[in-house]
């Protein structure tokens, strides 16, 4: 497997300073927008293996969260903090005069696309669930829930090798954290103003009122678009059981479950990822 380096050859990196936020972008290609949102702690490198062939019929545009990665570290808002995630994105769709897009988001960041299709979906033409986060759904596990937090928590309150690993071998088991993206992972969370503002997060995220942010089935049924759910069979947290059952309530959707995958099938299977979200977008 090349290296991020070499993946990302070819691609664009920019920041864009919208009303409330700086956002870190990689794009490549050109075309219809697909916005690519990573997950919770991470970073638009989670895509690096997928934006050169996204690229090819897409604006493939990967970003930093606020609170993440390079962009900027607001201060969190009482209440309903999703909803920056959310005006993040639609700020920077804003600022570049997209009226419209696609959107793929993994875990935290299908947590966003479910927000965009529910409350905004005239800014929205089709989204993709990966592996997501933030339903109230039976077959939830909490187990997962609870090391996910010790692992993330213990990771960034003492950035090691060791402990970035086993926070990144959370999300894959099954195999597929290498160095470069363990080294990736530690350099960000070694930026004290990374650190702080994603211990904030994770606080949040892992507060009892998180759970009246949460997105039930009664929800998900609102959903219009057409939205692919990009799932796996090692999953944890969420297995299939959850995505079928999303399906089953989401009016026309498509269900993939991906075999000897986990939690970032678009790392760990970028080319069977990469086949079947274009095919989803492009039909």
């Amino acid at each position: 497997m090349a290296t991020i380096h070499v993946d990302l050859l070819g691609t664009e990196t920019r920041y864009y300073e919208t009303v409330r936020f700086r956002t870190r972008c990689i794009e490549s290609g050109a075309g219809d927008p697909l916005l690519l949102l990573h997950g919770g702690g991470g970073h638009a490198e989670t895509y690096s293996r997928n934006m050169r062939r996204l690229g090819e019929r897409h604006r493939a545009m990967a970003i930093d969260f606020i609170w993440h990665g390079l962009s900027s570290k607001p201060a969190f808002k009482t209440g309903n903090w999703l909803k920056d995630l959310t005006q993040q994105v639609l700020e920077l769709m804003d600022f570049l005069s997209i009226d419209r897009a696609s959107v793929e988001g993994e875990s935290l960041g299908a947590w966003v696309a479910m927000d965009l299709a529910i409350n905004h979906p005239d800014r929205m033409k089709k989204i993709i669930l990966n592996t997501a986060w933030g339903m109230d759904v039976p077959g939830i596990s909490e187990a997962d829930f609870q090391s996910l937090r010790v692992a993330s928590i213990n990771a960034l309150r003492n950035p090691t090798v060791d402990l970035i690993r086993k926070r990144m071998e959370w999300l894959m088991p099954l195999g597929g954290t290498t160095d470069e993206i363990v080294d990736v992972r530690l350099a960000l969370w070694s930026r004290a103003d990374t650190r702080d503002a994603l211990i904030a997060y994770y606080d949040r995220l892992f507060s009892p009122e998180c759970a009246q942010y949460m997105f039930g089935l009664n929800e998900l049924a609102q959903i219009e678009l057409p939205t692919l759910l990009m799932w796996t069979e090692k999953n944890p947290y969420a297995g299939p059981s959850v995505a079928r059952a999303m399906a089953d309530v989401i009016r026309g959707s498509q269900l993939h479950i991906m075999s000897g995958a986990a939690h970032w099938p678009q790392w760990e299977k970028p080319e069977e990822h990469d086949r079947v979200v274009l095919a989803f977008l492009d039909k």
